[in-house]
């Protein structure tokens, strides 16, 4: 029984029918390609992604690292780092090799770049050895 809303599949523009009849075979096709291998691998795969994700939630030390990395500071930190390194790997290859000696060093040592780095790296040192300090004392 139809209603006067419904139109018999005889009605139906050839555009539409040929659309059921993909459909139909997508269909058919996603359930003859679900064969018993593809299931239990599926399911060992959902298995080892849960385990994973609940052994990784336990990380006291990389679930605060994710709090960190979530800090508007440290995502402009990051993009500076990434920026730097995608530089580097263009700067680096584009250049003559080092000539090496101690006129070279001192070359190195009085570009502004070299101090900034090796401030960069100080700070971040004695910022890591207090952290590290500070989790020795409290147990950590």
């Amino acid at each position: 029984m139809t209603t006067q809303t419904e139109t018999p599949l005889g009605a139906m523009p050839n555009e539409d029918l040929q659309r059921l009849v993909e459909f139909a075979q997508l269909v058919t096709a996603g359930r003859d390609a679900m064969s018993d291998e593809i299931v239990t691998r599926l399911a060992a795969a959902m298995s080892e992604g849960l385990t994973l994700l609940d052994r990784l939630t336990r990380n006291e030390g990389l679930m605060h690292l994710l709090k960190v990395l979530d800090r508007q500071d440290t995502q402009h930190l990051l993009i500076a780092l990434s920026d730097a390194i995608h530089a580097a790997s263009q700067e680096i290859p584009a250049a003559p090799p080092a000539t090496g000696g101690l006129g070279c060093m001192m070359r190195v040592a009085r570009d502004p770049g070299t101090q900034e780095g090796l401030r960069l790296l100080s700070v971040f040192g004695k910022h890591l050895s207090h952290s590290m300090r500070e989790q020795h004392r409290r147990g950590g």
